[in-house]
């Protein structure tokens, strides 16, 4: 995630992200705020390189996007909230793409998910004695008849969501919770993104959607080490949890969550394309090679494999492997300034991911597997990113920016996230546990969930 660091040590993932700039080549030397401030606008001072001119000369990325990316009133406008935030941020940013084209910024911080087996008769028992009882479920105490929140509205094209207590070895989730949670996220979106398989979650997520009969699709994950056990323990996991409630309701299968830049960081490397980047990609494609004959062999070889990784770390041969990649792209990592953070979000999306994906033979399907803003730290050295602050008003910033731009320029994304998780300032501190729509305790923060037409 890019809600997590990259490494055990915060710390040690801004420096991971300076290594990628200083490492990435003369024209990627300069540290990202800088290029960004730097870029020629078009129009101030001229030599901009125009947004309809960089649709133009991109035009084949179409496959990334539900539909081709076109220029509209929509994306470019100069609306109430973008006055509120300062100025028209995405027709001035997009004149800098020429510029920003040449960025190959890593954005995106790694979810770290330990695992622990549960077996399968453990896992049938815990659903089938479970209950919807700490659920919203009405008087009639059925889970699909909830009280619908007004403040909430399906504005989303895909959050990103673990269920609480899904970290082993506690594990200490549970059905009337993901009930919850699944009643809420159906009010916001009709796609969630997982991490992990461990900790019967993948079961405990078909369930709730089941018992709550709200339209919602998943895409489960198995997230992988070098340790081949682990990817073993999680398909396990996922082959029981389709054989109980089937794969209607699953739109894909990720497998891996920043595994490349994970194995390049473990042995200090920075370029995912290198020797060190291929050989982890070989480990990585052995278990996507596996997931795909699984599905195939439970009869389910329409369900599509792939990848996520952080934004500038997606090796060339895992690509070619997968159906689809999700990238990790978050401006609060890249040093943006609030104003900005939508439209580079975008940019880099657009000139990194897409234009990547469009260069290998398989062109596979791109989404942003996660962006968003924090909203408090607990420390002080990371109350701002060093342009803006971590706070509820520069999250509501980027949801007025971000939202219904990327829904009308058909852009795939997973917002991070659904609610602030307690383990991960525990665990890692500074901002790490407070990107959440929600509070901890499904509190909704004090923003306004845009109304996107």
């Amino acid at each position: 995630m890019a809600h997590m660091p990259y490494r055990d040590d915060p710390q040690q993932s801004q420096v991971d992200l300076q290594q990628y700039y200083d490492n990435a080549g003369p024209s990627q030397s300069i540290p990202m705020q800088e290029r960004y401030q730097d870029a020629p606008m078009n129009g101030a001072g001229g030599g901009g390189y125009g947004y309809s001119q960089h649709l133009a000369a991109n035009s084949s990325r179409d496959n990334m996007v539900s539909e081709p990316l076109q220029p509209n009133n929509n994306w470019l406008d100069n609306s109430a909230t973008r006055e509120r935030a300062g100025r028209p941020k995405w027709l001035m940013i997009a004149a800098a793409v020429g510029l920003l084209a040449l960025i190959g910024a890593g954005v995106g911080v790694g979810v770290y998910f330990a695992k622990k087996h549960s077996s399968n008769d453990s896992s049938k028992s815990s659903l089938s004695s479970s209950s919807s009882s700490s659920g919203s479920s009405g008087s009639s105490g059925d889970p699909s008849n909830f009280e619908k929140n007004p403040a909430l509205i399906q504005s989303f094209y895909g959050i990103a969501y673990t269920p609480e207590g899904s970290q082993t070895p506690e594990c200490g989730n549970n059905i009337d919770q993901v009930i919850t949670d699944i009643q809420l996220l159906s009010q916001l979106t009709t796609r969630i993104r997982l991490y992990g398989a461990d900790c019967n979650q993948t079961q405990l997520v078909l369930d709730a959607i089941h018992q709550t009969k709200v339209n919602m699709t998943v895409y489960i994950a198995n997230y992988i080490t070098t340790n081949s056990s682990d990817y073993t323990r999680q398909m396990n996991e996922i082959e029981n949890a389709i054989s109980l409630f089937g794969s209607d309701h699953i739109g894909g299968y990720t497998v891996g969550n920043e595994f490349i830049l994970d194995y390049l960081t473990d042995n200090s490397a920075t370029d995912p394309n290198g020797a060190v980047g291929n050989a982890g990609a070989q480990i990585l494609i052995g278990d996507i090679t596996s997931a795909k004959s699984t599905m195939s062999g439970l009869g389910l070889s329409n369900i599509t494999i792939g990848t996520a990784d952080a934004g500038a770390y997606f090796n060339n041969e895992v690509l070619e492997a997968v159906d689809y990649g999700m990238a990790n792209v978050h401006p609060w990592f890249a040093g943006t300034t609030i104003e900005d953070a939508a439209s580079w979000t975008f940019e880099f999306f657009v000139d990194t991911n897409i234009a990547q994906a469009n260069n290998v033979s398989n062109k596979p399907d791109m989404s942003i597997a996660e962006t968003g803003w924090p909203t408090n730290s607990t420390g002080a050295s990371t109350e701002t990113n060093g342009a803006s602050a971590a706070s509820v008003a520069n999250l509501q910033t980027f949801l007025d920016n971000f939202v219904c731009q990327a829904n009308a320029n058909n852009t795939q994304y997973f917002f991070f996230e659904y609610f602030d998780e307690t383990w991960k300032d525990i665990q890692f501190g500074g901002v790490e546990g407070w990107w959440g729509l929600f509070h901890a305790n499904r509190t909704l923060k004090d923003i306004t969930i845009p109304k996107c037409d």
